[in-house]
């Protein structure tokens, strides 16, 4: 009786060790990219380690929390009149956050923070960092959510908006 008839399949031959190679690629033809973009920075022309790498996001995290606990003591003081729940204390801490980062990272590339933990902003896509796109980034960082979302390379969206990065000084 015919395999086919019974719905039976013939036996497949056993794949031959021996298999051909594949055909070489010509020499003008450049070998694909591999999925892996490498170190953070790479795509940035930054360095792997040492100064000019990307911060870490721990580093980043401790000049953070420097900035806004130093602006959380200026508004408690000048601002709400020493009362901790009080209006300006609230809003005035953001107020002298972004005042810092404005004032500082336009003139000198790092808030207080930043010096502290070693860092400073720096602009990827120009020589030098351009006063609109400090204020961008201040604003962006301002409300959080820009900052909160990162690329694979680290870089919040308030850095990726304006072409800064933060790196290691």
């Amino acid at each position: 009786m015919d395999r086919k008839r019974r719905g039976t399949a013939a036996p497949q031959p056993a794949p031959q060790s021996g298999a051909k190679p594949a055909r070489p690629r010509p020499a003008s033809t450049p070998a694909p990219e591999p999925d892996d973009f490498g170190y953070s920075g790479k795509r940035l022309g930054l360095p792997e380690d040492g100064p000019g790498s990307l911060a870490s996001t721990g580093r980043r995290l401790g000049a953070l929390a420097i900035d806004w606990g130093l602006s959380y003591v200026i508004a408690l003081a000048f601002l709400g009149h020493g009362q901790l729940n009080a209006t300006g204390t609230s809003f005035g801490t953001l107020a002298v956050f972004a005042a810092e980062n404005l004032l500082l990272v336009s003139t000198l590339g790092y808030t207080v923070g930043k010096r502290i933990t070693g860092l400073r902003v720096v602009s990827v896509t120009r020589p030098y960092l351009t006063p609109l796109a400090v204020v961008l980034r201040t604003l962006l960082l301002c409300m959080v959510f820009p900052a909160a979302i990162w690329d694979r390379d680290g870089r919040g969206l308030h850095d990726k908006a304006v072409g800064t990065a933060v790196i290691r000084a």
